[in-house]
């Protein structure tokens, strides 16, 4: 299977708590839109996928052009772009990683902290993903940078974590690729999305006894 068709779906992050009338409405309609990435990641069968995501796109959008909130909305737009992207594959599926990219890009200029560092762990995860050059813009050296900045900034995140060690893992790195998903597995649970949490955790479950 060639990289193109495996792009792995991205990280589920969690949000962090506002306060003021305008910013708990934003966060409602954030919650609503990761719930719903959950529910067609790992509810949805394979092939109604790429559909709900493009869709779940377009609501994003909308949501961008009202919302002051841009830099998280932009990040969970790269996200969804890039499940997008994993259930597409082939060339549509590369053309909608490197819209993902520029997206992530966009976050990283204005907040490359927010969200735990998402965007770097997002990015980071294209990087390792994507086909190198001609075909893509893939890039371990890059993606290894991205990773450990993430990490910096949120050392205890589930998905920095989970995502560092499983580029670990296909680095040959499993010890230290190891220690970094049973890192990913003492992550406190998200109360307000127990979907995300539990498919999240089965993915790294999944990866240890493969990897062990």
């Amino acid at each position: 299977m060639s990289k193109v068709t495996s792009l792995l779906t991205l990280l589920i992050l969690a949000l962090p708590l506002f306060t003021g009338v305008t910013q708990a409405a934003s966060t409602d309609e954030l919650l609503s839109v990761q719930r719903q990435w959950a529910q067609i990641q790992y509810d949805r069968p394979e092939k109604q996928r790429e559909d709900a995501f493009a869709k779940l796109v377009s609501t994003i959008d909308e949501k961008l052009d009202k919302s002051n909130d841009q830099v998280q909305w932009l990040i969970w737009k790269g996200i969804v772009l890039s499940s997008q992207a994993g259930a597409s594959g082939g060339l549509g599926g590369l053309k909608l990683a490197k819209q993902a990219r520029e997206v992530f890009e966009q976050a990283i200029a204005i907040d490359p902290a927010a969200l735990e560092g998402s965007a770097l762990t997002s990015l980071a995860t294209l990087y390792h993903e994507v086909p190198g050059w001609p075909i893509g813009f893939g890039d371990e050296e890059k993606a290894q940078a991205l990773f450990k900045q993430a990490l910096e900034i949120a050392p205890d995140s589930m998905d920095n974590n989970y995502f560092y060690g499983r580029y670990l893992l296909d680095q040959g790195e499993n010890k230290k690729g190891l220690e970094a998903l049973h890192h990913a597995l003492q992550a406190p649970a998200r109360e307000l999305r127990p979907r995300a949490d539990s498919g999240r955790r089965q993915e790294i479950q999944s990866l240890i006894e493969q990897a062990g």
